[in-house]
């Protein structure tokens, strides 16, 4: 389907760089709300009585929510205008997040997370889309894109310390109610400052395809949850997977036949993109896992503190940008599979070094080497991934395959925390039936190391796919990426610069 863009006027806006902060502001809640609630999840845990096999749902809800409405989120933002969109979602996610932060038992909280997550979806495809209808010149739209791009590597390593400083000296109610403020803010000057834009033509969504593919999801995330509590062959365990299986195959019949798809089966006929795609499922997977239990393994094992704990990452969020910087000099040299096969063996050593933490293991000897390692292959990896995702699609496509490589990446993130959570639990378990209850604590941290396991087998089938999938030529620039006149073209900018913006 072709759509033109309807734009106020073609002369430059004189308030541009001012949308532009604002836009940014949003983007850096986003990239934010990811990371500062990781560092809150302990205290959360325990201020609400969250059970270990439900704890996973605090991060589970926002990212299934926030990857599986990304694609119909930028298709309504295109049709009922991106400035109403950003305004939407921004008002949207800081009333999700006072909820969040006020929320009296878990189910407010996941909820509350779930909304975030779903708000989210409309307002960052909404926000790139903003930032190529107003940066009409190339060399200004490359500046806005670049400030862009920061905002989305910076946010998520300032979450960590934002997050460890709030929780530690306020409350961790305080890392979803800073945003309230903010977002109403915001709200406020999208709607006086920013130009409305949107597609011209009858809108088409997809609303059966997203029913499918969401509760197939949630059922799938749900389901490993109820193992952890029930066991594997629980029949509520066994009817929440059938059901996920059932509906994830519905999905595909009804992408299959109707004419608007939500998710184009033909964006995974070329091999590169299918593997860029398995890829970035994987490696979400394991990363999302490392995160977590890296987290409690600093503050309840360690006995950081939540500034410390925080502070702990950075060396993991300043390797990323490194790598990713050498690694955008190298793609057009050296080719994807390089970079992604490396970067994913890298990422796999370094998870195999997490394995090796111990009760009495130190930062400097065991977590330090091993972020160090892991995330300079991720930071290799990324770019190859974005880039590749790009190579040789159609330019009707284009927003679609640029948004599946952070969709699949949220969605196998969400899939891995619930299923990683179980297996760490149910390792722990059966630690301490055999050791019995004196050795609960090194039965918690064999639960991790059983999980980063788990975790490392994802990376190692991440760089057999990597080598067999992925074309080991040099890949020529993805075709469109300066047409404004597509309707996906704008979400095809905001996903790409989402995950190259960690550079």
């Amino acid at each position: 389907m072709s759509m033109s863009l309807t734009e106020p006027t073609t002369d430059a806006d004189p308030r541009r760089w001012l949308a532009l902060g604002l836009i940014a502001i949003a983007q850096l809640m986003v990239v934010l709300d990811a990371s500062i609630v990781n560092i809150a999840l302990p205290s959360a845990q325990r201020s609400l009585g969250i059970s270990d096999a439900n704890r996973q749902w605090v991060i589970t809800a926002y990212a299934l929510a926030f990857g599986g409405l990304l694609l119909l989120g930028g298709r309504i933002a295109d049709f009922i205008g991106r400035k109403r969109a950003f305004v939407i979602g921004l008002v949207g996610f800081g009333v999700a997040s006072a909820i969040g932060g006020i929320a009296q038992n878990q189910g407010e909280l996941f909820a509350a997370r779930g909304l975030q997550g779903a708000f989210a979806a409309l307002m960052a495809p909404a926000a790139l889309s903003l930032i190529t209808i107003t940066f009409t010149e190339p060399r200004e739209r490359a500046k806005a894109f670049a400030v862009y791009g920061g905002i989305s590597g910076g946010g998520a390593a300032l979450g960590l310390i934002l997050g460890g400083v709030l929780t530690e000296y306020a409350s961790w109610r305080w890392t979803l109610l800073v945003n309230t403020p903010i977002a109403i803010a915001t709200a406020v000057g999208g709607f006086l400052v920013v130009r409305e834009s949107r597609a011209e033509g009858k809108p088409h969504y997809d609303i059966p395809g997203v029913i499918t593919s969401t509760l197939g999801l949630v059922a799938l995330v749900y389901g490993f949850t109820k193992a952890n509590e029930s066991g594997w062959s629980a029949g509520s365990t066994v009817t929440l997977l059938i059901a996920a299986v059932v509906l994830l195959a519905a999905f595909m019949v009804i992408e299959s036949r109707t004419a608007e798809p939500l998710l184009p089966p033909r964006v995974f006929s070329e091999r590169n993109r299918a593997g860029a795609f398995l890829v970035s499922l994987l490696i979400g997977l394991a990363l999302f896992g490392m995160f977590l239990f890296l987290v409690y393994y600093l503050q309840g094992t360690l006995r950081y503190s939540a500034v410390k704990s925080g502070l702990a990452f950075l060396p993991f969020s300043a390797g990323i940008v490194v790598a990713a910087a050498a690694a955008s000099n190298l793609l057009p040299r050296i080719g994807p599979r390089p970079l992604m096969a490396g970067g994913t063996a890298a990422a796999a050593v370094g998870m195999a070094l997490f394995t090796q933490i111990g009760l009495h293991a130190s930062y400097a000897s065991h977590v330090l080497p091993a972020e160090i390692v892991m995330s300079l292959g991720m930071g290799f990896a990324f770019v190859a991934l974005s880039s590749t995702a790009l190579i040789g699609v159609d330019a009707r496509d284009a927003g679609v395959a640029s948004a599946l490589v952070n969709t699949t990446q949220q969605v196998g993130g969400s899939l891995g925390t619930a299923l990683l959570n179980t297996i760490a639990a149910t390792a722990t378990a059966h630690y301490l039936t055999d050791h019995g209850p004196r050795a609960a604590a090194t039965g918690v941290v064999h639960g991790y190391t059983v999980a980063f396991t788990w975790g490392l087998g994802a990376l190692i089938l991440a760089t057999v796919l990597s080598i067999v999938l992925v074309s080991k030529q040099r890949q020529a620039a993805a075709p469109g990426s300066s047409d404004t006149s597509s309707t996906t073209e704008p979400t095809a900018f905001e996903q790409a610069e989402v995950l190259d913006g960690i550079r």
